[in-house]
């Protein structure tokens, strides 16, 4: 291809993929990158210089709100503020949790969806069909999807039909090892979070510093023995969302050890932040789940990240009002879990990872982008500097820095 045919050309920078660095110049033509190499020119020229070149980051894990007129309270970023904030953060690509309504099957839940992306979005979107209830969601509709490009399923252990008749479940993880689909698993135990709650109640403290006791790390570690043990008898590959402490960690370990495919996902309020946040006046704004774990918990997340046991880093983005999280009339039953991080996952990921000497360029890319991408199927149209691949591309300066403040939020 000739160097005229480029509508813009990166040059200067330093190219970084997953696989390594070098300093390259970038040659895009309309949303493609056509080549990558030294000495291209186009019509459009940016300097780079001092930069890296990153591809854009690929969030396999959100939650935007699906309502032109979303009840109260409810989840604040639709499809238009959530994919400005991910775009703000050097996010290009999110994988949106699709919850149906009422009795929507999978595929009109994911058609649902779709056309609010295509109308407000701003940025390329995946989409997880959520199975909450077999009887209205007919598991059947599993190859048709994998068929339409729709390469997930997702469900939780800790509600839902799950509860009560956790059998179809299994099928439908069969269905998906059949149309090579991994399986998100959201991994509590219900039970044993029914019974720790009991215990709070019965006792009388509810109050936000008692939410880890809520959601205790036994439930967490049960409920991904078990996602682990589903994926073993079925030959699905299990994908366990925003794992959070190290009891959980030695289940997937131990499942791995057996050749069990599993992914593990973090999120970045248990890289940043422990269980003494809930002590704080509003303890309510930490409230996720699984909760806010120990400095132990954290720096073995850590580890496991650097090492490659954790394969992505995902936001969770589930935001909410402050007055809805925060309030006398608030407690651990009723605080709604859920977070903001689009904006600025990336930035502290870099900044407390990379900048730290924890993990490498290099790593920083495989866990927020590339390895993503391969668990949506888009690899390497995503995920990749490379010829051929979308011009999702972000443009590092590693100097900046950034006083975090909501006003300055897309969220």
């Amino acid at each position: 291809m000739s160097d005229s045919t480029f509508d813009l050309v990166i040059k200067g920078g330093t190219v970084v993929n997953a696989d390594g660095e070098a300093e390259m110049d970038v040659g895009i033509s309309g949303e493609r990158i056509a080549a990558v190499g030294a000495g291209l020119d186009g019509r459009e020229v940016i300097d780079a210089s001092g930069l890296y070149v990153l591809p854009g980051g690929v969030d396999p894990h959100v939650h935007f709100s699906a309502y032109d007129a979303p009840p109260e309270p409810a989840w604040v970023d639709d499809f238009g503020s959530g994919s400005r904030a991910a775009a703000a953060g050097g996010i290009t690509t999110v994988g949106h949790m699709s919850y149906p309504w009422y009795e929507q099957t999978l595929g009109e839940t994911i058609a649902r969806d779709q056309a609010l992306a295509e109308r407000d979005g701003i940025i390329d979107f995946a989409f997880h069909p959520v199975l909450t209830n077999p009887d209205t969601q007919p598991i059947s509709e599993i190859p048709d999807l994998a068929d339409l490009g729709h390469t997930t399923l997702k469900y939780f252990m800790s509600l839902g039909k799950f509860m009560s008749d956790p059998a179809p479940y299994a099928h439908a993880m069969r269905l998906s090892r059949a149309a090579a689909m991994p399986v998100l698993v959201h991994c509590e135990d219900s039970a044993l979070l029914q019974d720790a709650m009991l215990a709070l109640v019965e006792q009388g403290t509810l109050s936000p510093e008692y939410y880890p006791r809520s959601r205790p790390q036994t439930s967490e570690a049960a409920a991904t023995a078990r996602a682990v043990g589903f994926a073993e008898q079925t030959g699905a590959s299990l994908y366990v969302v925003h794992l959070s402490c190290i009891p959980a960690l030695e289940e997937v370990r131990r499942g791995r050890e057996r050749g069990v495919d599993v992914w593990i996902e973090t999120r970045p309020i248990y890289l940043f932040l422990t269980e003494e946040r809930f002590a704080e006046p509003d303890g309510g704004k930490y409230f996720g789940q699984p909760p806010l774990r120990t400095q132990a918990d954290q720096d073995a997340l850590w580890e496991a990240l650097a090492n490659g046991e954790i394969n992505t880093v995902a936001t969770d983005h589930a935001p909410w009002m402050y007055a809805d999280k925060v309030g006398d009339h608030l407690d651990i039953r009723t605080i709604p879990p859920g977070v903001a991080d689009l904006d600025v996952m990336l930035p502290m990921l870099w900044s407390h990872g990379v900048d730290t000497g924890r993990i490498s360029r290099s790593r920083f890319v495989q866990v927020s982008s590339s390895n993503a991408a391969r668990l949506l199927g888009l690899y390497p149209q995503k995920g990749v500097i490379a010829e051929g691949s979308d011009a999702d591309i972000v443009l590092w300066d590693p100097r900046l820095t950034k006083e975090i403040r909501a006003t300055n939020f897309e969220s």
